[in-house]
């Protein structure tokens, strides 16, 4: 990296003229442990637009996991509204909640969460085998997936035939498969090495040119500058949203890179 990428601190969208996507406003999230109340976030308020790529990161117990629960609708807030793409989902029912994760957001995990016994191409599928669609227009769509991320080549290797970037890409393609608006990605990197992980920062800094939106959970600052922008959770509160100045392109950084031997 010949640069130190720079952040700006100017709180907005790096997209002024974009439509927004996440929109959170006075989000509040209570747990009771037991007779402790814990207050996980406190009032957060966010706007994030289309094409975007925003990274998250905090020290544990400072209220990334919860607000990414609540993005991916896997959670809903105590109070405060969130709404994705124009609609107030703060209030949906889980049926309506599970519709959501399925066509509009895609999922990558730290783990990569793949069907051992399950090949490349079927992993990706997956998602699909809750939609309408037809067996041709479902492998159609896991194959356009994995050819993305750069796997045509291993579209039949089981997991176990393959390396943990692999894996990776083949975890990203499953989440690509229904052509979500959004990607969350929640420490995707952090099973992985180093060149590995400027791999997967290729990958989807690619599609995040493309025009999709991301939104990263990490606990890399150097993983996080691969964003367009940074936002700093503390306390259950964003303590700072910075625009990344200069960041590094991936593809870049690869090339000053050693190539791992297996």
């Amino acid at each position: 990296m010949t640069s130190t990428p720079m952040v700006n601190e100017v709180g907005r969208t790096p997209l002024d003229n974009a439509v927004e996507v996440i929109r959170v406003e006075a989000l509040h999230k209570f747990y009771q442990l037991g007779e402790t109340r814990v207050h996980a976030l406190r009032g957060i308020n966010l706007a994030i637009s289309g094409g975007e790529f925003v990274a998250i990161m905090g020290a544990s117990g400072s209220g990334k996991s919860t607000f990414m629960n609540i993005l991916g609708c896997l959670d809903r807030p105590s109070s405060g509204r969130y709404f994705l793409e124009g609609a107030d989902v703060s209030d949906y029912d889980k049926k309506a909640l599970a519709l959501i994760r399925n066509q509009q957001i895609g999922f990558v995990f730290q783990g990569f969460n793949l069907l051992a016994r399950t090949t490349a191409l079927e992993n990706a599928e997956l998602p699909t085998l809750y939609t309408k669609m037809n067996r041709q227009e479902r492998e159609k769509r896991a194959s356009d997936a994995l050819a993305l991320v750069g796997l045509s080549e291993r579209a039949h290797h089981f997991p176990s035939q393959m390396s943990g970037g692999q894996q990776q890409r083949v975890a990203i393609a499953r989440a690509l498969v229904n052509r979500p608006s959004i990607l969350l990605a929640d420490e995707p990197t952090g099973n992985l090495d180093s060149r590995t992980s400027v791999e997967i920062m290729e990958i989807l800094q690619h599609l995040n040119d493309k025009g999709l939106t991301i939104v990263l959970v990490t606990h890399e600052h150097d993983i996080a500058l691969f964003a367009r922008r940074v936002l700093v959770f503390r306390d259950g509160t964003i303590r700072k949203d910075d625009l990344v100045l200069n960041r590094p392109k991936a593809a870049e950084v690869l090339k000053t890179l050693p190539t791992l031997e297996d």
